[in-house]
């Protein structure tokens, strides 16, 4: 694609994702209480009411606004693995460009709550069938589904080389402004945020005993009178890219997959391909996101393999506790 077809498509992984947004406001003031309720149990995840509206909402965009002359796959939560579903409708698989990875409220429990900001998630990629992996994703977009209680929602979006683009949405008055965004370039992890996801209780004990090892080595335990690192737990790993785009949080990441396999316990609740797709802007702004042993992503695009990550918001971070970590795996896993 020319570098013109790369933007175009940018902004209408961004023109979705408006939709949805809107979607979603206006059904929170018609009944808000029907969010939670559960409308079916995937592979993948628990699907509750407010993902049944955002489905429909983007069936129903793609439908009306993405280009016939651009055939495409979506792969989504909701949709299970061996269902094809793709634009223009009745489009071979085979005769698709591209592959659209979404995941339409990542931090449903935040949302239907009205606890924290979910996030609405999309990438492109183009085709290439069961090959295709997370490293395939040339565009993608994120933007904010915000509480009740806010009137703000920020959008990112990337295309792989060209950097991030970034606005912020005012829901009262219906207008974009711009919003810089710059991860953390801090040098080490003192007085600053950084922690592993232990969001559920399968397996917290375990990720506690490797992240508690982590900071004891790295900084030791107990070494000041008040904590030199902070933790919070976001449960939503688009949150968790945003907060290291934004420049709230040094690392993040999610070992809930390998503590999983070691305790022996069958869960889907792990991060999936649909809930990292827009790792690539938090590359693009000059962080780092990788397996927890170094190595690039290259999960395949599907709805239900597990992904173990690690991001940090830049280099320099990522260098000081790669090294320790991978001791620590081969100690705990």
């Amino acid at each position: 694609m020319t570098s013109a077809q790369l933007e175009q498509a940018r902004k209408l992984l961004c023109a979705l994702q408006d939709h949805i947004r809107d979607t979603l406001v206006t059904a929170r003031a018609k009944s808000a209480a029907s969010f939670a309720k559960i409308a079916a149990v995937t592979a993948a995840d628990t699907i509750y009411q407010v993902d049944k509206i955002t489905e429909e909402a983007i069936f129903h965009w793609f439908e009306r606004h993405w280009p016939a002359q651009w055939p495409v796959q979506l792969v989504m939560e909701g949709v299970e693995d061996g269902d094809e579903v793709t634009f223009p409708r009745g489009t071979p698989v085979a005769k698709t460009m591209f592959k659209c990875i979404l995941d339409p409220i990542d931090g449903t429990r935040n949302l239907m709550y009205d606890k924290r900001s979910a996030w609405a998630l999309a990438a492109l990629a183009p085709q290439r069938g069961a090959k295709n992996t997370l490293a395939d994703i040339t565009v993608a977009a994120m933007t904010e589904l915000s509480t009740s209680k806010m009137w703000r929602s920020d959008q990112l979006s990337a295309v792989r080389g060209a950097g991030v683009q970034a606005r912020a949405f005012d829901l009262r008055t219906r207008r974009w402004a711009a919003l810089k965004v710059r991860p953390s370039q801090a040098t080490d992890f003192k007085h600053g945020f950084a922690s592993i996801a232990r969001f559920f209780p399968e397996g917290k004990a375990l990720m506690a005993a490797v992240e508690e090892e982590l900071w004891d080595e790295l900084y030791g335990l107990g070494s000041s009178s008040s904590p030199l690192v902070f933790d919070d737990q976001y449960i939503a790993t688009g949150g968790q890219l945003y907060e290291l785009i934004i420049g709230h949080d040094r690392m993040l990441g999610d070992l809930r997959p390998l503590a999983h396999a070691k305790l022996g316990l069958q869960s889907s609740l792990v991060c999936h391909p649909y809930d990292i797709c827009t790792a690539l802007i938090l590359q693009e702004a000059g962080g780092v996101v990788e397996t927890p042993d170094g190595k690039p992503l290259r999960a395949p695009l599907d709805t239900t393999s597990a992904i173990a990550w690690m991001g940090y918001a830049n280099p320099k971070l990522a260098k000081t506790v790669r090294p320790v970590l991978k001791r620590l795996l081969k100690k705990y896993f």
